[in-house]
């Protein structure tokens, strides 16, 4: 074992819930990573931009950068709430700003304030109309609205633009399985035929497909990340969409423990790190309905 990696086996044999008969959740052994720490980079940069935001020569255009590219740094770092104010400040300063706007509107749909968040993908859209990210953004913001059809519209408009990556292929399957799973499904096993390769991503999608195992997809990616970084950056992807197949399999309980670990890897700036939490408060909304 790589001394640099926590691998499991970590046995996960029940979450109790309320009351004495609630069902136990088994998993299969799991893969943990070292959670990944602010870099000394990362807390330098924000001191940098802090320094360079004070000088009195800036235009309006370049404080605007800055305070975007400093909102960036604390995104990533997991400072949300810092980095949502240097978005708002950087489009006070720049209201064309389309990347601003892009990533307002991820901070809007994290919040279910999602109005506002069409809006600040609109608005980037039409700043800038091939904004292919924008689409991403808009349909996952709009899958999570309750608009699925509308959702895979943007996603599919994202998928188109490279279709050989299976992260676009699983959203846009996600959005297109709410209003026809059977559609999806063909779909997703014809997309799969004609673009799936040996990448260790598609055994994700393979997973969707009934191929490979929760158990298999987490061996391979502990096998073959080179370091504790893609470690954690693989298992981050990997807990999200297991968490959603468990969805889908009317597990929400082993979907709790699935999105909870793809948080426990602080990759703050993924898309799966993001919905992460949404996806929790959402179960915990769902389960306080049936009480």
């Amino acid at each position: 074992m790589n001394d640099r990696f926590l691998l499991g086996p970590l046995a996960l044999i029940s979450v109790m819930l309320a009351g004495c008969s609630a069902p136990q959740v088994v998993t299969p052994t799991l893969v943990l990573p070292v959670p990944m720490q602010v870099s000394y980079e990362s807390e330098l940069g924000i001191a940098r931009l802090g320094q360079l935001l004070n000088s009195p020569q800036l235009t309006p255009e370049q404080r605007a950068e800055l305070f975007f590219q400093r909102g960036v740094v604390f995104d990533r770092v997991g400072l949300r709430a810092m980095a949502r104010l240097d978005f708002n400040r950087a489009l006070r300063e720049r209201p064309d700003f389309a990347d601003a706007y892009n990533l307002n509107g991820v901070y809007l749909t994290q919040n279910q304030e999602f109005d506002e968040a069409y809006e600040a993908f609109d608005s980037a859209l039409e700043l800038a109309p091939d904004y292919a990210y924008a689409n991403l953004n808009r349909g996952i913001a709009l899958y999570y609205g309750g608009r699925p059809g509308l959702a895979a519209r943007d996603l599919k408009t994202f998928l188109d633009e490279d279709p050989s990556d299976p992260y676009r292929l699983l959203w846009w399957y996600l959005a297109l399985e709410q209003s026809d799973p059977e559609q999806a499904r063909d779909r997703l096993i014809a997309h799969q035929q004609q673009f799936g390769t040996d990448e260790w991503a598609w055994d994700i999608v393979n997973v969707y497909l009934g191929k490979v195992t929760d158990e298999q997809l987490l061996n391979r990616i502990a096998e073959e990340s080179a370091d504790n970084q893609e470690l954690a950056e693989r298992l981050c992807e990997a807990y999200f969409y297991l968490a959603k197949q468990a969805q889908r399999n009317e597990q929400p309980e082993q979907a709790a423990v699935y999105f909870k670990l793809a948080l426990a890897t602080n990759i703050y700036d993924f898309v799966e790190h993001r919905y992460s939490l949404l996806e929790l408060d959402l179960l915990g909304e769902q389960a306080r309905l049936k009480r």
